[in-house]
């Protein structure tokens, strides 16, 4: 198949779009993070860290040792992941806003695109309709 060089120009990104895609890669990215964790969790629990540390911390001289708290743990990873996924949602809506506006000064970004022609159609334009 032949190729064709084709520029293109991005002038406009939809602010709504981006709102839509942004918060539901987030969201997904927010699962895997506390999923992540949680298997993280078991691991550590299941070798015998926490009791280790809590040992550890006992022989160096605290009173009460080191106690580590899966559900506190889980309670502020969830936090993080739900205030992380509203704030990058409205950070990525807003580099779209102010790409919008530099976009109106600067023209936008322009890119180069390989356009794959079918052999059938090499020589023949589209059709164009009569002006009034």
């Amino acid at each position: 198949m032949p190729v064709q060089r084709v520029r293109r120009v991005v002038r406009k990104i939809d602010p709504w779009t981006i709102l839509k895609t942004s918060f539901v890669f987030n969201a997904v990215m927010a699962l895997v993070t506390v999923l992540g964790t949680v298997v993280f969790w078991s691991v550590f629990v299941n070798a015998g860290i926490p009791e280790r540390i809590n040992e550890l911390g006992l022989t160096i001289g605290l009173e009460e040792g080191i106690t580590l708290d899966g559900p506190t743990l889980f309670r502020s990873v969830v936090l993080m992941a739900v205030v992380g996924t509203i704030l990058m949602t409205g950070v990525f809506t807003l580099a779209a806003v102010v790409y919008n506006l530099i976009s109106d000064l600067l023209g936008g970004v322009e890119l180069v695109v390989l356009e794959e022609t079918p052999a059938g159609r090499k020589g023949r334009r589209a059709p164009s309709l009569p002006v009034t």
